[in-house]
């Protein structure tokens, strides 16, 4: 039996723009993941079952991605011991505040990676992710009770 290689504390991130794009968009999935545990202290009930749902599709599209990103050889950013939140949430409001801007975050990530493919699984993988993400903060912002709850283009300054 080999021991295991040990991992460095903190991995580099790709040179190739392709690579490094989607290494991006994993640290923000980990982001994500961190803030919605942070989401289901301060939602009500009501919300449960989309807090439950978003934190599944972060979980799940960041494993995808790792696994791209090992597939290529490339070493995955680790997640962090903890983040520093963009807002200060103390209520049901605050938290689906920080569900969308995190879903905004995550959006503007996978653009990125469909700016940068150069395969076309990539490619379909990101469009993928990005109308998950808009989709999801479309429904934060329906909690919110914002009008619209979609933005003509998700992830980008437009």
């Amino acid at each position: 039996m080999t021991s295991p290689t040990p991992r460095s504390a903190d991995p580099a991130r790709p040179s190739d723009p392709a690579d490094g794009a989607l290494f991006d968009a994993v640290v923000c999935e980990n982001a994500a993941i961190y803030g919605y545990g942070v989401v289901s202290a301060r939602s009500t009930p009501d919300e449960n079952a989309l807090v439950s749902a978003s934190l599944a599709e972060h979980r799940k599209r960041r494993e995808a991605a790792l696994a791209l990103l090992s597939a290529r050889s490339v070493e995955p950013p680790l997640p962090a011991a903890g983040y520093q939140l963009p807002i200060e949430v103390r209520t049901p409001a605050d938290a689906a505040r920080l569900a969308v801007q995190m879903e905004q975050d995550c959006a503007v990530a996978w653009r990125a990676v469909l700016e940068q493919a150069t395969d076309e699984s990539d490619r379909r993988f990101a469009v993928t992710a990005l109308t998950e993400t808009a989709v999801t903060a479309a429904r934060w912002r329906g909690v919110q009770g914002v009008r619209p709850v979609t933005v003509p283009f998700p992830g980008g300054p437009e």
